[in-house]
């Protein structure tokens, strides 16, 4: 059984879905301290004038251990309306933009209180969309208290999981003894990102990856599921 676990993020990329997809059991790190200017609370989306940012505020002190569950979204401007308006003036054009206008709307009509929710409620959204049907719990759930790369293990340990799914920046500081020590395989995440019919883009030159997940499915609608891999 493979497991993979990442903090809930803002609209997220292609590839975390793909990490998704790639495990039978998938976690959401909810428990762990939130980072600020990372992607908990924001992602790109594509314009003509290149990426543009959306930024969820929230209320942050930087001091002290915050977990992402206890994050607490800054309602005193109107960020929610910007980011709507954004959506509709940047693809309003896209050929399913239309069909999911409706689920951004009441999204950001919605006066949501934490960060965590919030982001939960838009990848749920999104596995849908993406075919996507996998076993998702919460950290916060599971009783882990050690940190790093003991929290993963004690994670994987605690599902009787047999393999780890990392992404590929977990290279850089993933203790691997420590998961072959416990009989667990650590495999590290291969994603190809895949080149589709984007706005703005006159060839594959011009095209420009990274983006939020939101771009594929405004962009291909019902082909996203083939383009990522899922169908």
């Amino acid at each position: 059984m493979i497991i993979s676990v990442h903090q809930p993020q803002y609209v997220p990329w292609l590839g975390y879905f793909d990490k998704i997809y790639k495990s039978d059991i998938f976690v959401y790190l909810d428990d762990v301290q939130y980072k600020h200017r990372e992607f908990q609370n924001r992602n790109k989306i594509r314009t003509k004038d290149g990426p543009l940012w959306l930024t969820v505020p929230v209320i942050y002190s930087g001091q002290g251990r915050q977990p992402i569950c206890d994050v607490v979204i800054d309602n005193s401007s109107r960020w929610n309306e910007k980011h709507l308006k954004s959506l509709e003036a940047w693809y309003a054009h896209a050929p399913y933009f239309k069909e999911h206008h409706n689920f951004f709307t009441e999204l950001y009509e919605k006066n949501w209180e934490k960060l965590g929710e919030f982001n939960i409620h838009i990848i749920e959204y999104m596995l849908k969309q993406f075919g996507v049907n996998k076993q998702i719990l919460f950290e916060s759930q599971l009783g882990i208290t050690t940190q790093k790369t003991d929290r993963i293990v004690d994670i994987c340990r605690k599902l009787k999981a047999d393999a780890y799914l990392s992404g590929s920046g977990g290279r850089d500081y993933l203790e691997e003894a420590k998961f072959t020590e416990a009989g667990i395989k650590l495999v590290y995440q291969e994603f190809k990102h895949p080149v589709y019919k984007q706005q703005f883009c006159s060839g594959e030159a011009d095209f420009m990856p990274f983006m939020s997940g939101i771009d594929l499915l405004f962009n291909e609608g019902p082909n996203s599921c083939k383009i990522l891999g899922t169908a």
